[in-house]
């Protein structure tokens, strides 16, 4: 997912590496001979792209080109994308970038161990009746007794996440993502590769802990209605990336529900992880020849994401539509 991974034991490293794991030579030449040989360079590393079935957009500045790769997390592994000429593409790069890690120290891990009442259960007394809606509550009821769980007490963050990875299968890999291609494409071609920023650990930690529960419902009321969506709706979703429908893709139940959950939902983490975006794409369309950056398709095509910021200061952006409204145009 967006942020580097950490291993350990029990209830709590699920659900933490969950959401937690959210949060990439210049030849002296000719003028005008250099200037072909990297336009001729350009397009094929474009047009190789394109093939690997992966929705992909070139934004062009000057010498700079930024191709934004759209990643969403587990595609169905009966659906099948083309790996093979996005690894050529990556290894014809000059730089690739990748989404932000999380900077944890053991102590950080320790103390989510020592605090994993509060991370896993709800508070004393209390059960989800206190915080969902009649409707939406007999809505848990009914996938409780499908599933044949009892979610009443654990924490919100702990049902979103069982719900969303368990039930629906978000954490199966049985297909390759493209984060993985593109790293081992990128080590094997000695490609550079650097992560746009980092989250501080401790940032993280406090953020999750002093999440009142209420503040967890607008994301467990989406992750209820993904499940209710069921593996059909993962099916669905994974077509439409192939397909390159991203409007499809956006309005999905299961990327509804990503969307309104933990970071991306939370009001200072989902500002800092979307700004570091715009940011490195910035920085990237100053450097000169390609940059290939992997990136959360949320994070690209979401009302005032990424693509809207390009498009809103004028640069043209080649690739797929990305809002419904763009195909009427």
């Amino acid at each position: 997912m967006l942020l580097g991974r950490n291993v350990w034991g029990g209830r709590v490293a699920r659900a933490s590496l969950a959401l937690i794991a959210c949060v990439a030579a210049v030849v002296m030449a000719p003028p005008r001979v250099a200037a072909q040989e990297a336009e001729t360079t350009v397009d094929e590393i474009i047009v190789t792209a394109r093939r690997s079935g992966a929705p992909m957009w070139e934004v062009t500045r000057g010498g700079s080109t930024v191709l934004l790769v759209g990643a969403i997390q587990a595609v169905p592994a009966g659906i099948e994308w083309r790996p093979g000429p996005l690894e050529q593409a990556t290894r014809q790069a000059q730089r690739v970038y990748f989404p932000q890690r999380i900077s944890a120290s053991p102590a950080d891990l320790f103390r989510v161990i020592w605090r994993s009442r509060t991370l896993t259960r709800m508070p004393e007394g209390r059960t989800t009746t206190d915080y969902l809606s009649p409707e939406w509550q007999a809505r848990l009821d009914a996938l409780e007794a499908t599933y044949g769980k009892d979610w009443s007490r654990d924490s919100f963050l702990v049902l979103s996440s069982e719900l969303l990875s368990d039930r629906l299968g978000l954490r199966d890999r049985g297909n390759q993502e493209v984060g993985e291609v593109v790293r081992r494409a990128a080590r094997r071609g000695r490609v550079p590769v650097t992560s746009i920023g980092s989250v501080r650990g401790d940032a993280v930690i406090d953020d999750l802990l002093t999440r009142p529960p209420e503040s967890w419902v607008p994301c467990v009321e989406a992750t209820i209605a993904a499940a209710e969506a069921g593996r059909p709706a993962v099916e669905a979703r994974g077509l439409a990336w192939i397909r390159f429908d991203v409007p499809a893709v956006m309005a999905s139940p299961i990327e509804a529900a990503m969307s309104q959950c933990w970071p991306w939902s939370d009001p200072a983490l989902g500002t800092l992880l979307r700004g570091q975006w715009i940011s490195a794409v910035e920085g990237a369309l100053r450097q000169p020849g390609v940059t290939l950056a992997v990136a959360p398709l949320r994070v690209l095509a979401e009302p005032g994401g990424v693509l809207d910021d390009l498009e809103r200061r004028g640069l043209e952006i080649i690739g797929p539509d990305w809002r419904a409204d763009q195909a009427a145009d």
